[in-house]
């Protein structure tokens, strides 16, 4: 009985570490994957993603979409500083390679939908 009782705590342990584990940032809150796309057929150019190219403004575009990235900044799994250098400008192969050869994950991309504001003029 006592085995028993042993393997079933554990077994719920690792469960509930593992759902909080797919369901929260780094920050141990909530994964937000609830924002709508703010008109995601707004045309930008790219004069005006460069202005948006730091920490407390970052948008840039992935495969010709514009992405307002700012509330996802500390979300982020790797530090900010991976993005940053990114910030108002085009980064589809940073996004495609992870600048090391490995692409991001389905969950990353579907991520990234809820951040597209527009698409480059």
């Amino acid at each position: 009985m006592m085995r028993r009782l042993v393997f079933l705590s554990t077994a719920v342990f690792w469960l509930v570490v593992l759902v909080l584990a797919f369901t929260t940032g780094n920050d141990g809150e909530p994964v937000r994957t609830d924002r709508p796309a703010v008109n995601a057929d707004k045309l930008v150019t790219m004069a005006e993603v460069a202005h948006h190219a730091s920490s407390e403004d970052c948008w840039m575009v992935i495969d010709a979409r514009v992405y307002n990235l700012t509330a996802y900044l500390p979300d982020h799994p790797s530090k900010p500083s991976i993005i940053l250098p990114w910030c108002g400008r085009e980064a589809s192969e940073a996004y495609k390679t992870k600048t090391k050869g490995r692409p991001h994950s389905e969950q990353a991309d579907q991520a990234l939908t809820h951040y597209a504001i527009g698409r480059v003029e």
